[in-house]
């Protein structure tokens, strides 16, 4: 990515959301043993012993200029409860997409995803001028399905047979987006769904 999209930090009421760097190993390796995320044989978690591993492809992913790797930091209690990214930023065409997102399971149903998606379609819509934002998750993720559509994102279609997975199981990939002219509802909602979460948990 260019140095347009360089940043130090999104920071919103819950969450804190910093540049990934190495020294968020062990941090990332406790909070994805949170639930055994890694277990969830649907979606692409790493193994604690796989973090150094997975946090080093990140980082070269964004020195190659392909994506902006963030941890995600709970306000309230200090601690690392995940990781999000925003990849594939197609500058010509203006979209990119917000995926390899993963929180422990303490800080799932907290709010602390939908101020996440918050902060990052803000800055993908009103700083990096796009005009398309997708996501993509399994078919079989039913969890995830559910929670891209909470935000407002319209289901694009599903790629069959799209990619072969570590243990060898075949994933179909269904595609949502968020179109510009969309963005100030879904920011609406979001923020509307934010104010259940105000008071300190």
């Amino acid at each position: 990515m260019s140095n347009e999209a360089c940043v130090d930090y999104l920071q919103g009421n819950l969450v804190v959301l910093e540049p990934m760097q190495l020294e968020h190993v062990a941090a990332l390796s406790v909070a994805v043993s949170d639930g055994e995320l890694w277990r969830l044989w649907y979606t692409k978690v790493p193994h604690p012993d796989e973090m150094k591993a997975f946090v080093e492809q990140a980082l070269d992913s964004e020195q190659r200029g392909e994506s902006l790797a963030f941890v995600v930091r709970d306000k309230f209690s200090g601690n690392i409860v995940g990781t999000t990214r925003i990849l594939n930023w197609d500058q010509a065409n203006r979209r990119l997409e917000i995926g390899h997102t993963w929180y422990a399971k303490s800080a799932q149903g907290t709010g602390i995803n939908s101020e996440t998606k918050l902060l990052l379609l803000g800055y993908a819509f009103e700083v990096l001028d796009v005009m398309a934002v997708e996501f993509r998750t399994h078919w079989h993720n039913q969890r995830s399905r559910e929670a891209i559509s909470r935000l407002g994102a319209k289901q694009d279609g599903v790629l069959r047979n799209h990619r072969i997975l570590k243990d060898g199981t075949i994933r179909d990939t269904v595609v949502y987006s968020i179109i510009d002219a969309e963005w100030p509802t879904v920011k609406q909602n979001l923020v509307h769904r934010m104010r259940q979460f105000e008071q300190p948990r």
